[in-house]
């Protein structure tokens, strides 16, 4: 198989009214999963909170588009904070629903220190079936508490049939107030995100995350 490389950039903002959001009017999960048509990305940035459950039956697509690799690394040291590889977390059978289900939530554990970084890299591979993906594009919003935090948008552009494909998304992270970074210790598994990935403008996949910040291993 081909593989290209891509980074990617985008910025986020101090708090949710800095993000990348809607300036429609709100919509909720249960609104989107009683749609007739396609959810699109316009629909996704009406959300005000994390969702609940998936907005996609499961991550199989058309396109066969597999994600097998994932690395995030503080991009000041180039030091790896969370690695996995396809393999470690389902055994690698891509037939499997309960080993799909299982790939789609990822729980975080890092310490403190974490949320004073500047920029973070997150490295996917990911393989793309016979059929060719125009526009792959994600959405990823981190909440804390039901309050969006941070918003993100990442094209990953064309992507060709038959190809393992490289991307790097680099996150330029917001500043936390001592008060906020106290509170996202304090309460584990309350920062959360949504990773909605979208074929052109329409939902594909969707991927959950929670995330625990330890204070005694924050060195």
């Amino acid at each position: 198989m081909a593989s290209t490389l891509i980074s990617s950039k985008t910025n986020s903002g101090k708090s949710s009214s800095n993000s990348i959001t809607s300036n429609e009017a709100p919509i909720t999960e249960e609104e989107l999963r009683k749609k007739e048509t396609p959810i699109t990305i316009s629909d996704i940035l009406k959300l005000r909170k994390a969702t609940n459950n998936y907005l996609t039956e499961t991550d199989r697509n058309v396109y066969k588009i597999d994600f097998v690799h994932f690395r995030i690394r503080d991009m000041k040291t180039n030091k790896v904070l969370f690695e996995v590889e396809r393999g470690q977390v389902d055994g690698g059978d891509p037939d499997n629903d309960q080993e799909l289900e299982v790939g789609r939530f990822v729980q975080y554990h890092f310490p403190s220190s974490f949320l004073k970084l500047k920029q973070v890299g997150a490295l996917v591979d990911f393989t793309v079936g016979d059929r060719e993906v125009q526009s792959f594009r994600m959405i990823e919003r981190h909440y804390f508490r039901d309050q969006l935090i941070k918003s993100f948008d990442f094209d990953f552009g064309f992507c060709p049939p038959n190809t393992r494909n490289s991307i790097e998304h680099i996150y330029e992270m917001p500043e936390f107030t001592a008060k906020q970074v106290k509170e996202m210790v304090e309460y584990p598994n309350e920062t959360k995100s949504d990773s909605f990935y979208f074929v052109d403008n329409q939902l594909i996949m969707h991927k959950k995350a929670a995330y625990v910040f330890d204070l005694e291993h924050s060195h």
